[in-house]
């Protein structure tokens, strides 16, 4: 079974719905459950991962993500098309080092900037790169119901994690239409809500 460390609705709520889909068994631990995370990652973050099939301590969303999917064969991750193998990792890429350090922003201007007025613009100017980030998945999916194809994939899972950031600070985010239904799609699978239940339940054993 693996093991996920987590922080509820953090990016690593997208690798566990990611190991739900690819039938994997995950048990989660809070960070705060453990008295120095540091020690299993330097830099503080979720997700962490513990593979039990090699022993190693997986780290950085991205590569614990294509780890998963290389290792798991399953129709998120083309293994005989070399072109939209390296496609999917594009979309992957895209969601964890351009969307996500967007998003970022936010949670930095919230912690970091204490004058109103100055935390509201930084606010606005933050908002209009993730709209304008989002337009981009628009275009991408004017074809197709998910970057993927005809399938949802692991980017748009870790998209349709992400825009659900924005909810908690004071800005409009632009999300286009087939974007949101991709997102809408993404949020009713099973995965998904056995995913943020599974969350809710750790979070509550620590109260």
């Amino acid at each position: 079974m693996y093991t996920l460390y987590f922080l509820p609705d953090a990016c690593s709520l997208a690798t566990q719905v990611v190991l739900r889909e690819l039938g994997q068994e995950v048990s989660l631990i809070h960070k705060q459950q453990v008295s120095d995370f540091s020690r299993i990652n330097p830099v503080g973050t979720v997700p962490v991962l513990h593979d039990p099939d090699n022993g190693q301590t997986l780290r950085e969303g991205a590569a614990i993500m294509i780890h998963l999917l290389e290792k798991h064969p399953n129709p998120m991750f083309p293994h005989n098309d070399a072109n939209a193998r390296l496609q999917a990792i594009r979309n992957i890429m895209f969601a964890n080092a351009t969307m996500h350090p967007a998003y970022s922003r936010l949670f930095f201007a919230s912690s970091a900037i204490h004058d109103t007025d100055a935390r509201q613009a930084f606010f606005a100017n933050a908002a209009n790169a993730i709209s304008a980030l989002w337009q981009v998945v628009e275009n991408q999916l004017q074809e197709q119901p998910f970057l993927g194809g005809e399938q949802p994939s692991a980017a748009d899972i870790m998209l349709s994690v992400y825009s659900r950031w924005g909810a908690a600070f004071p800005v409009n985010i632009q999300i286009g239409e087939k974007t949101s239904a991709m997102i809408d799609r993404v949020l009713a699978m099973d995965s998904f809500k056995q995913a943020l239940k599974a969350e809710q339940q750790a979070a509550d054993a620590l109260r």
